[in-house]
């Protein structure tokens, strides 16, 4: 059992992966962004808790205590000078620690409005962690949010308690600043994206819109009408389709035409033979000789259906890459075999008229096949003992085989039409000829099979020279 796929249009095809690629871009731009800001703001913090505990490095180093104007003997009245002297950032924390026995360390801290349920001060349990750890920096995830913190140890002088400088910053509002930022960017890539979706169906629309003409266009077009045409605007990749489309559309109907005459043609050249023999057989009697007749006539006719077969069935392998099969050959020996073939066509004054010594590439057999068919024409146009000229010659790149004949010649108003299928010049429909019409239409096609062509042109004298004229190389 099959199941019918509902079939996407192209147009939402394209809209489709343009928001996807928009979406990736956009979403991609948007991390990127988000990731930058965290960094900058580690980068920001480290700077800052770095400085921090460098300035106190260097106030221990060579501060002195105001009052006695002599360096610190107690940890507790350093912290507390260093402290009143320093101005802390909004979410920044500046903590002396000292420990005078056992249990939490005593703070020493500025007057700040750094929220109760944030402070590091009033977390006992972080202190002491602080206090007793070996590092200098570090960072604590608390429920309240994440700290930064980075310290200084203060050694013990003489016997009193030891002390330390502990910087501590509330990361979470600089955070909020950065993933604020990357909200805004993803509620402006979905603005972004609503609107392209807008813009990108209408330019869609747009620019497939010759595509569903070329698509209305052949579900419209019918064999027997193939007269319609695709309007060709602008100068792009569509333009070029509507003309490739319109230039299909000329050979399909000229091909169509070409059809239907052949069809009526060989219907009407077939249709006269059937007619002769069903006439004879219904005509026949008992009389013996009369039914001999009556069988050699019908004989004849069946041999000329048989050979208006043949040569149609040669003219349809014409369209095949196969039908001539060019091999090196001596232009001079064709020409003379040709000549010698064809002179047992007809009592007439035969002359080898010029040999070519040249070797090219051509098919033999086909080549000859052409010839004697010219010769053939030459014969049934001319009386006994009327001279026929046969020939070939060189020219440049190009050659020519060529048979003349001294005959009554061509109308122009023929000329233009007995190359074709199934027609015959007005001249000559009086002859005896027992052919079709499809004899110059073969030699025409083997002319095209060697992308050439073949040519009429009138005979000094009076009569007709059929030439091929045949591109190859030496």
């Amino acid at each position: 059992m099959t199941v019918d796929v509902p079939r996407v249009s192209a147009r939402v095809r394209i809209l489709l992966w343009l928001l996807v690629v928009m979406a990736v871009a956009l979403g991609g731009v948007a991390v990127t962004v988000r990731a930058i800001l965290q960094r900058d703001v580690d980068e920001r913090i480290s700077q800052l808790l770095t400085q921090e505990t460098g300035e106190f490095a260097n106030f221990v180093a060579q501060g002195v205590d105001p009052e006695t104007g002599s360096r610190f003997g107690d940890p507790d009245r350093l912290l507390r000078v260093y402290l009143q002297r320093q101005y802390a950032d909004p979410d920044e924390e500046l903590l002396g620690l000292t420990r005078p026995g056992t249990g939490e360390p005593d703070v020493i801290r500025q007057r700040r409005d750094i929220p109760a349920d944030i402070a590091l001060w009033k977390d006992g349990a972080a202190l002491t962690g602080i206090f007793a750890s070996e590092r200098a920096f570090g960072t604590l995830h608390r429920s309240q949010g994440e700290l930064r913190w980075a310290k200084v140890a203060l050694r013990p002088v003489r016997d009193g308690p030891p002390g330390a400088f502990v910087v501590a910053f509330h990361a979470d509002r600089e955070r909020a600043v950065a993933d604020q930022t990357f909200w805004t960017l993803l509620g402006l890539s979905g603005v972004a994206l609503l609107m392209t979706t807008g813009i990108g169906w209408a330019v869609a629309g747009r620019i497939l819109a010759p595509v569903r003409v070329v698509r209305m266009t052949a579900a419209e077009l019918t064999e027997q009408d193939l007269t319609r045409r695709i309007p060709v605007e602008g100068r792009d990749d569509i333009a070029a389709l509507a003309e490739t489309f319109n230039a299909m559309l000329d050979r399909l109907e000229r091909a169509f035409a070409a059809q239907r005459v052949f069809v009526d043609d060989a219907g009407h050249e077939l249709r006269t033979p059937i007619t002769i023999v069903r006439g004879h057989l219904e005509l026949m009697g008992d009389d013996p000789a009369d039914r001999e007749e009556t069988v050699r006539l019908v004989t004849d006719e069946l041999d000329r259906m048989s050979r208006i077969v043949e040569d149609l069935l040669l003219l349809a392998g014409a369209e095949r890459p196969d039908f001539v099969r060019p091999e090196p050959v001596q232009l001079a020996e064709l020409t003379a075999d040709v000549f010698v073939k064809v002179r047992t066509l007809g009592e007439r004054d035969w002359q080898l008229d010029g040999v070519a010594d040249r070797e090219v590439r051509l098919d033999e057999q086909r080549i000859t096949q052409a010839m004697v068919q010219l010769a053939q024409n030459a014969v049934q146009h001319t009386v006994p003992g009327r001279r026929i000229r046969i020939g070939s010659r060189a020219l440049g790149e190009r050659i020519e085989l060529y048979v003349a004949d001294s005959g009554p010649g061509i109308p122009p108003q023929d000329a233009a039409v007995i190359f074709e299928r199934f027609r015959r010049g007005t001249a000559r429909r009086g002859a005896r000829t027992s052919g079709a019409g499809l004899g110059l239409a073969i030699v025409k096609a083997i002319a095209e099979g060697h992308h050439g062509r073949v040519e009429l042109r009138p005979t000094d004298g009076g009569g007709a020279t059929f030439v091929l004229m045949l591109e190859t190389d030496p």
